[in-house]
C-alpha cells in the first residue's frame, strides 16, 4: 500500500511540476522539458533510496540516530553562519564534490525523530521522571528547532509539534508537554502582540517597525502575521490573492491538465503552492484525492505502529510518517489560507532536490519497519502452525 501511494504521488509530482515549472524556465532561461527530466531523475533516485533503505533492517538506525544527530547540530550553526542566504534566509549549504544543494534542517529533522525514537524506546520503564525521562528528550529538541528557528521558523514549529506529538505517544506526562507548550507560547504570543501593535488598522497598512525589531527574518515573520490576521480580500497577499484565484477557477473537475493560468502568477507554484494548482488543474476531486492519499498513508503507518512489537521500529515509523503527513496538511493549509505563509512544501509531490531525497529516505525507513514486522508474523504464524500439527500415527 505504502509503495502504491508512493508510485501516486510522484506521477502526480511529474505532472504537476511539468506543467507549472514555465515561470521559472522563461527566467531562467531554460526549456521546461530541462526542469520535467531533473525531476524524472530525482524522483528515480528516491524510488533506489526508498527500495535499498526498506532492505536495511532498521534497528541499525538505532546506534546510527546519535551519530546522525551529533553530526546535524555543527552543520546547522555552519549553515546559519555561511549558508546561502536567500530571503535574508540562510538555509542551504552546497556539498563541495557533487556540487548539490540540501537543507540542513532536512538532516537535522530526520535525525531528531530516529534520536527521539531510540530515546522513547530505551527510557520507558523512566518516561514519567523529569530529569531521567523527560530532560533526556526535550533537550536534543529544543537544541535542533533553536538552530532552525532563525532561518526556518514554520519549520521549527512544526518539528516542535509534531515531537510533542511523539512524547504523548509515547506516554511521556502531559504535565510536561503542557510545560513546553507554554513555554512555546511565549515567544509566538510575543511575535502576534507585536504584529498587532505595529499595524494600522485604519488604513489597513503595516506601521514601521523600530531598529530592535528589524534583524534578521523578525520583519517578514510580523508581515505574515499581519496579512494572515487583518488582510481582508482586498488586503490579502499578492501570493494568497493568486492561490484563491486558482482554487476558485478550478470547481468541481478542473480545468484539465496542462491548462492552469495562475502557474505564470503565482510565486513558487511548483512548490510552496503547488496545491493550488492541483486545484486548479484536477479540481476539487483532484484536491480531496491527494488529501486522501496522506490520510490514507498516515493510517497505514498507524497500522504499522500497532503492529510492531519492538518499541524503537513503532516509534520510528509514527514519528516519519506524522512527519510527512502533518507537512502535508500544513502545506494544503496555507494553499487554502487557513494558516499564515511559510516555505513549507508538499512531500513527494513539490518539485525538489535533496528534501525529495531525505523524504524517499524516510520512507524506505518505515518500508523497512513494515518488512520487518511482516517477516516476524509470517515466522510467528509458521510456528504456531507447526506447534499445532500432530503427528500422523
Amino acid at each position: 500500500m505504502i509503495w502504491a501511494i508512493v508510485i501516486l504521488l510522484t506521477m502526480m509530482s511529474i505532472l504537476v511540476v511539468y506543467s507549472s515549472i514555465g515561470s521559472l524556465a522563461y527566467r531562467m532561461n531554460k526549456s521546461t522539458e530541462s526542469y520535467l527530466f531533473r525531476q524524472v531523475g530525482y524522483i528515480c533516485l528516491g524510488v533506489i533510496i526508498i527500495y535499498f533503505a526498506h532492505r536495511v533492517n532498521y534497528t541499525i538506525y538505532s546506534p546510527l540516530s546519535s551519530i546522525l544527530f551529533l553530526i546535524s547540530i555543527p552543520l546547522l550553526i555552519y549553515t546559519l553562519k555561511y549558508g546561502s542566504h536567500i530571503n535574508d534566509a540562510s538555509r542551504w549549504i552546497k556539498l563541495p564534490v557533487i556540487n548539490l544543494t540540501f537543507q540542513t534542517s532536512d538532516l537535522a529533522k530526520l535525525a531528531l525523530f530516529m534520536y527521539m525514537s531510540r530515546q522513547l524506546s530505551r527510557k520507558q520503564n523512566l518516561i514519567k521522571d523529569f530529569k531521567k525521562g523527560f530532560l533526556p528528550l526535550i533537550i536534543p529538541v529544543g537544541i535542533i528547532c533553536l538552530l532552525i528557528a532563525p532561518a526556518n521558523l514554520s519549520t521549527a514549529l512544526l518539528i516542535g509539534g509534531i515531537a510533542l506529538l511523539l512524547m504523548f505517544i509515547g506516554r511521556v506526562k502531559v504535565r510536561h508537554i503542557m510545560m513546553v507548550i507554554g513555554v512555546a507560547s511565549i515567544p509566538v504570543i510575543f511575535l502576534i502582540t507585536v504584529a498587532s501593535h505595529y499595524y494600522n488598522h485604519k488604513d489597513h497598512v503595516s506601521k514601521e517597525l523600530p531598529a530592535v525589531f528589524s534583524f534578521g527574518r523578525f520583519p517578514t515573520w510580523i508581515k505574515r502575521v499581519q496579512d494572515f490576521m487583518y488582510a481582508d480580500k482586498e488586503d490579502a497577499s499578492y501570493q494568497i490573492q493568486q492561490a484563491k484565484i486558482a482554487i476558485a477557477t478550478g470547481g468541481i473537475f478542473g480545468k484539465g491538465p496542462g491548462k492552469s493560468e495562475e502557474r505564470n502568477f503565482l510565486p513558487h507554484p511548483y512548490s510552496d503552492f503547488i496545491y493550488a494548482i492541483i486545484i486548479e488543474e484536477y479540481g476539487l476531486v483532484g484536491g480531496t484525492v491527494i488529501l486522501l492519499i496522506y490520510l490514507l498513508f498516515l493510517f497505514r503507518s498507524i497500522r504499522l505502529f500497532r503492529r510492531c512489537p519492538y518499541a524503537f521500529g513503532a516509534f520510528l515509523a509514527v514519528a516519519l510518517s506524522f512527519t510527512l503527513v502533518i507537512q502535508a496538511l500544513v502545506n494544503m493549509a496555507v494553499n487554502v489560507n487557513l494558516f499564515p505563509t511559510t516555505g513549507v512544501t508538499l512531500p513527494l509531490v513539490s518539485m525538489g532536490g535533496s528534501s525529495l531525497l531525505f523524504t524517499c529516505f524516510a520512507i524506505g525507513i518505515i518500508l523497512s519497519v513494515a518488512r520487518n514486522v511482516e517477516q516476524a508474523e509470517g515466522k510467528n504464524l509458521q510456528l504456531a502452525t507447526q506447534q499445532t500439527e500432530e503427528p500422523v500415527e
